[in-house]
Parts: structure tokens; sequence; C-alpha cells
């Protein structure tokens, strides 16, 4: 039997890229808080709000029904409110982290057992190289996502025993829903701050989605792979 998937954020973006990545190797559910476009490539289709730990509950039993487990957990449920710090709401920092931290570590609470009982568990969580080097105006985002990095490599050691592995992508500047309505002189900068000169694509995010899920990951946990075209390089 095909391994079982679940895809937080999968109705849109990266996440429904994702959904389409592991289509092939895994049976998968996309949970997302809305589904504009209903019938996409996934199994099943939950609409929950990943800060709500009940509905995440009841959306992990309802796989576990439909598929007897759950193997795979990829969170990439995320928002943006960005604001220079000074001017930040509490609401815009508050939903951020609730949202994109929050709902992660709800997810994985919720699936943690039957991912443990797995012959092949996996957890990938989907941060951003913001992560890492800040970005202006994104200081919850960015803090939310630095957030996901550190619960990952905690749940890789946590989980390490029952040979569950967890790790982190971290995009670049890709081509989304939530870029595309940036100003164009944004993607301009994003391009010449990039080495391979151009932004990336969803399906670029899902491919290590989908390598760091399958068996030849096996042996790799607690690690953060940037696809990202080199923005991390030095001197960029």
């Amino acid at each position: 039997m095909r391994p079982a998937a679940l895809v937080t954020g999968g109705g849109r973006g990266i996440g429904r890229a994702v959904v389409e990545a592991l289509a092939p190797d895994a049976w998968v559910a996309a949970l997302d808080l809305e589904f504009a476009h209903p019938g996409g490539p996934a199994d099943t289709e939950i609409e929950a709000d990943v800060r709500d730990a009940v509905a995440l509950g009841h959306a992990v039993e309802r796989i576990e029904r439909e598929r007897g487990g759950l193997d795979w957990v990829v969170c990439c449920a995320g928002i943006i409110r960005d604001r220079v710090s000074w001017k930040m709401s509490d609401a815009e920092w508050s939903d951020v982290l609730h949202v994109n931290l929050t709902g992660a570590f709800n997810t994985v609470r919720a699936a943690a057992a039957r991912l443990r009982r797995s012959s092949c568990g996996r957890i990938v969580l989907v941060s951003s190289i913001n992560a890492v080097r800040g970005n202006f105006g994104q200081g919850n985002y960015a803090a939310s996502k630095a957030g996901l990095i550190g619960l990952a490599r905690s749940l890789a050691v946590e989980l390490a025993r029952d040979r569950v592995t967890v790790n982190v992508v971290a995009p670049g500047f890709i081509a989304t829903d939530m870029t595309r309505g940036l100003p164009e002189d944004v993607h301009e900068r994003a391009v010449a701050r990039t080495p391979l000169g151009r932004i990336g694509r969803p399906a670029e995010v899902a491919a290590a989605v989908r390598f760091l899920c399958s068996e030849a990951a096996g042996f790799i946990t607690g690690v953060v792979l940037p696809v990202d075209g080199g923005q991390l390089l030095g001197g960029i």
C-alpha cells in the first residue's frame, strides 16, 4: 500500500505543487482553510484551520479511517502580514505566528502517534530563506519561519528512535499567488539577488519535498535544504 500523506496549505501555491509531486508515490490528503478550485490532485480534500488543534485532530482521525494510518506530513500552510516592526500591530504579529508556526506544531502534534507507528515516517516543514537572513518588513514572518527550523530540529531528535525523519525546506523567491501581487521592482530585485538569475517555481520546491519523503532520504534528518537559486550565497 502506498504511504498516506497529509499536506497542509495544500490548496494553492507551494502546497498544491507538493500535493501534485507526492501523488505518484502516495495517497495524499490536502488540508486548507478553503479550496478555491476543489477537485484538485489530492485523493481527499479537508477544509480546516491549522490554528484549530481540535480540527487538526479530527482531520488526522479522518485520514486514519480512510487509509488506516498516516506516514508523511508536510506543513506548507502560511501567511504574510508585512509591516516594519515599529508599526506592526499585535494582530499582524500573532496571526502570522499562529498560522505559520503554531499551525505546524498543531499538525505535527496531532499526527505524531500515527507517524511513530509508521515504517516510513516523514515530516517536512516548509520554512523560508528569510528565516536565516531576515527581510525588511517581515519580522513576524521571519520569526515564524525561524521557529520552524528550531521545531524541526527538536522533533528530529525526539522522533529519531521511532525512525521518523524531520527536515526543513527553505524556499527563496518563488512564483506563487503570494508573490505575484508584489510590485515589479521587487521581482526585479529578487532576480538580481539570485545567482541563477530567475525566480523559482513551486514545482522545484515540491521536488525537494518529494525527495525528503522518499526512501532515498531515509538517513537524512534535522537538515535545512534551501531551494533558492543560490540566494543565500555570501556577498549577495
